[in-house]
């Protein structure tokens, strides 16, 4: 499993940087090739190659925050819209719904939202799902 950190840039090599605007160049068009990327920010191209693909900066426009829950749901009237409007008057913004069909009378579901405006903890979400009538086994499968 790979792990991701958070770090202050002023603790890695200045290349890291220059990796960064040498894509930057090549993604937005102002150069046509790595060779001249490379030479117009002065890095290798041995040393584009070795970062590029793992060191990026935060998106600027990156103002939600989602997250994805699977569910499962007896085959009921109403118990779907009991889970959305739970999601609702938490603040979540409902991004997608996947349901399976129904069998043995319980459905898989997979609901993603975002969260940037809950109200309240993800925690606290979860614990008034599982509480809901005709819900078992709510589990958190991602936060981004």
């Amino acid at each position: 499993m790979e792990k991701y950190y958070i770090v202050d840039s002023s603790i890695l090599p200045d290349v890291v940087d220059k990796v960064i605007e040498a894509r930057t160049l090549i993604e937005n068009g102002q150069v046509r090739q790595v060779s001249e990327a490379v030479r117009q920010v002065g890095i290798s191209r041995g040393t584009y190659y070795k970062y590029k693909d793992y060191v990026f900066l935060p998106d600027a426009g990156l103002t939600s925050r989602k997250a994805v829950i699977s569910l499962m749901l007896h085959h009921d009237r109403g118990i779907l819209s009991e889970v959305l409007a739970t999601v609702s008057n938490a603040e979540a913004s409902i991004l997608t719904i996947n349901q399976n069909i129904p069998i043995h009378d319980w459905a898989s579901v997979v609901i993603s939202f975002d969260i940037s405006n809950l109200a309240g903890t993800l925690d606290d979400l979860l614990a008034k799902l599982r509480q809901a009538h005709g819900v078992t086994d709510v589990a958190l499968i991602s936060v981004e």
